[in-house]
């Protein structure tokens, strides 16, 4: 069997667990917290900064490939990927040690009453579907990046660019849409 073909499988398992254990963990953030002694509550600008240069970093991957220039494009897309793992382990770090900001929450207590609901109550539901689109498409894209990247890793390329049409640009709305989701949300971090 070709050395590609085998690594190629083995580096799909990884891609595989790797994703399982990602969705765990984001699903049990969400349900637990973990005091530890620190305060994560700087991260949330870091993260959208984190997602707008991996936006930035993407798009300049692909004006190299356009370009053909294999080598930068190699690279950027590199970065982009490491960009998005240094946002995933800060994501999860955030999110396992403090409380859920809930958009409207203007006092900052955790829960949105009936005062605070009506103040946002035209912004809330567009800033939602913002926000399930953003969580969904990250969550269906992260497996696809990661075979995207095998593909080209064991030098696959066409099949490389066939996932790349459709990856690319789900990967470059999640990076977009995850600082705008930050700026709406910004007004109710405590």
């Amino acid at each position: 069997m070709d050395n590609n073909i085998v690594l190629e499988k083995k580096l799909n398992r990884v891609a595989y667990v790797l994703t399982f254990v990602v969705l765990v963990l984001v699903g049990l953030m969400r349900r637990y917290k973990l005091d530890i002694g620190v305060d994560f509550s700087f991260l949330p600008p870091f993260h959208a900064s984190l997602n707008a240069l991996t936006a930035i970093v993407l798009l300049v991957a692909l004006y190299f490939i356009k370009a053909k220039n294999m080598e930068l494009h190699k690279r950027f897309m590199l970065t982009a990927l490491s960009l998005s793992v240094l946002f995933l382990l800060s994501y999860v770090a955030y999110h396992f040690t403090t409380p859920e900001t809930i958009f409207g929450d203007l006092n900052h207590d955790g829960i949105l009453d009936s005062d605070e609901l009506l103040l946002v109550d035209k912004s809330r539901t567009p800033y939602l579907i913002l926000l399930f689109s953003h969580i969904s498409l990250a969550a269906i894209s992260l497996p696809f990046i990661l075979l995207t990247f095998i593909r080209a890793y064991t030098n696959q390329f066409d099949k490389h660019k066939m996932m790349a049409r459709y990856v690319f640009p789900v990967w470059l709305y999640v990076a977009i849409t995850g600082p705008v989701c930050y700026f709406l949300l910004m007004p109710y971090y405590s």
